[in-house]
Formats: structure tokens, sequence, C-alpha cells
């Protein structure tokens, strides 16, 4: 099966920078045409003129994701612009990091507006697009390991990108029949926020002057450049990925992973049902031992002198 993407029309919100930016261009260099996403109109231009520069085809829709009306407006624009839409990227995001006594009403709100709400309602316009025109269709879905591990001072963008995963569990089931292919990739890569963190700093100054990351970083924390993770959405959008729906994909670096399903990792039943202290003392000889870590856990960064 090829990843060649001729022909196909593909929308990418976020687009304008980081990943998004990546995304798109890589799905144009594959063949695609496509409709580039951004809150900032500069920067969306920016986009589509390197996709136009390379030979490829794009056009800019300059709106906020979340709201009903963007999703329609996006999917709108594919069919005028290319004649159809084969594939969405819902990749649009914000971060107000704040621990949570310090989460403002208005900072969750707009993460998860953003994030959750933004991918459900470009989703959902895709979906419905991709039903009634029978051809089938590719929807990709942005998680983050935050999403599947937990990250302190994350509340509002953890909860987001876990449910961004759940969401494209629940429809990679519900379009089956319709031939609509639906998975999330949890990327890492260095961007400007990998750059805000002071541990990453010096590796992403090296990165931004052209220098090669060395083995720790590509391998042991999964982190290369944008350009790394974008041919896992190129495969995910082809037709090489036929069948493969309702995964979460990891990609960085060198590093490709695939994530599980939260699984019963021990059981035990009583007779009648459970009292707290009938918990209290199964709990150590039973469970105790199957206790999950919280966080990401990452190998020391060790980049000699």
């Amino acid at each position: 099966m090829s990843t060649d993407l001729t022909g196909k029309a593909a929308v990418v919100t976020g687009s304008g920078q980081g990943l998004g930016r990546a995304y798109a261009r890589a799905l144009a260099a594959a063949g695609a045409s496509v409709v580039v996403n951004d809150v900032d109109a500069g920067s969306a231009q920016q986009t589509v003129d390197a996709i136009t520069a390379d030979g490829g085809s794009a056009v800019a829709v300059v709106a906020p994701v979340g709201p009903t009306e963007t999703a329609d407006l996006l999917v709108a624009a594919a069919v005028e612009a290319f004649g159809g839409l084969d594939v969405l990227v819902a990749n649009a995001g914000v971060l107000r990091d704040r621990m949570l006594w310090k989460t403002t009403d208005e900072d969750f709100d707009l993460v998860v507006q953003t994030h959750l709400r933004g991918a459900f309602t470009t989703a959902r316009a895709a979906a419905v697009h991709m039903r009634d025109r029978g051809e089938g269709g590719r929807i990709v879905l942005v998680g983050s390991p935050a999403g599947q591990h937990g990250n302190i001072g994350q509340t509002s963008y953890a909860a987001a990108k876990a449910g961004v995963v759940a969401m494209a569990r629940t429809w990679s089931l519900e379009l089956a029949r319709a031939g609509v292919m639906v998975n999330a990739i949890v990327p890492t890569a260095i961007t400007a926020m990998t750059a805000t963190i002071p541990v990453y700093a010096d590796v992403a100054a090296a990165y931004d002057r052209g220098e090669p990351l060395p083995r720790v970083v590509r391998r042991d924390h999964a982190l290369g450049g944008p350009e790394d993770v974008a041919p896992l959405v190129v495969w995910l959008a082809s037709d090489a990925s036929a069948g493969v729906t309702g995964q979460a994909i990891g990609i960085g670096g060198d590093k490709l992973s695939v994530y599980s399903v939260p699984q019963e990792l021990a059981v035990t039943y009583r007779e009648g049902g459970w009292t707290a202290d009938a918990i209290a003392a199964q709990w150590p000889t039973t469970f105790a031992a199957h206790a999950q870590p919280s966080g990401i856990t990452l190998p020391p960064l060790d980049l000699g002198d």
C-alpha cells in the first residue's frame, strides 16, 4: 500500500507554526492539498507560502478552533478549494499551565475549548462529510504524554489530551462501517514550548543552531524536531495504514511506540460485596504491588561538557 497522498485533501488545525506546520508541509509533500488553519493570519500564510513554494497546493482559514462554525468553515473550505475532504488532523491547542490551586476557570475553559472541544467539533464536521461522501477517510487527533501519564502543572491540558485519546478510540468504533480510520498520535518534539523547560533549554538552542542532537536526546528522551513526528501523520493519512484504527501511537526523535488501553491488573471477589474494612485488609496482599505511578519519568540528560 502507498503513502502517496496525491489527489487527497487535508485539513490541519493549528498549522501556522511548530508541529502543525510540519504536519501540513509533510502532507503536502506527499501530494495532498491542504487547508491550513490558525488564529494568526500571518503564521497561516507563512505555512501556505512554504507549501506553495515547494510546489504544493494550500489555502488558509483564519479562525479559532472550538466553535462549530469554525469546524463547518474548514470542511467547506476543503470542499470548495479541493472538491472534498479526505484527512483531518486536529492539532490546534493552547497551554495555560498552572498548579491546580492557581488554575482559573478561564484557564481551564480555554484549554478544554481548544484541545477537546476543537477536536470534537472538527472531527464531527469531518465525519459527517466523510460518511455522506461514502469514500472513507482519515481522522488524526493529537494527544500528549501528559494525557497518558499526568504531569505537574497541567490539569487542563492533561485532562483534554486524555479525552482526545478516548474520543479517538470511541470514534474508531462508530466510524468503522464508513471506512473512516481514527487514531491519536502522542508526539514529542523540540518546539517553542519545549524550549521553555529548563532541562531542555540547551538542547533546544543547539537544535535551533542546526546542530545534530545527541543520541540520548533523540532516543532516550524521544526528542527530535517536528519533522521527525510528521511521517506518522502522513502514514496515518495514507492507504498504507488501512485497517489501523483506534490506536494511540507515540513518536518523537528515534522512538516509535504504541500505547495500551487501560487494563485491570488485579482482580479478586468477595461474596456479598465489599466493606471498607475488607478492602483495607485486601489491598496490601492483592493490589499494592500493582499500584501505578503517575507522571512522566525520563532518564537523566547527561550531555557531557
